[in-house]
């Protein structure tokens, strides 16, 4: 569409779509990987699972946080 031809209706939401275009190119923050090891019974009796599962991820570049 021509600008010499452009309406007012038009000409506004096109004002209004490039004002809003900056807070449009910011996308949300990803949210953090959230890891978890579930077992049954004593936790004593996994303690070499869990120790090989710490490791594990710390080497794929996971952090360990506390709750």
């Amino acid at each position: 569409m021509p600008f010499d031809r452009l309406r007012r209706r038009e000409f506004i939401a096109l004002l209004g779509g490039t004002a809003a275009w900056p807070l449009r190119a910011h996308g949300q923050e990803a949210a953090m990987p959230v890891v978890g090891l579930l077992a049954a019974g004593a936790p004593d009796a996994y303690d070499a699972y869990r120790t090989a599962f710490r490791q594990a991820l710390s080497e794929a570049g996971f952090i360990e946080a506390g709750t």
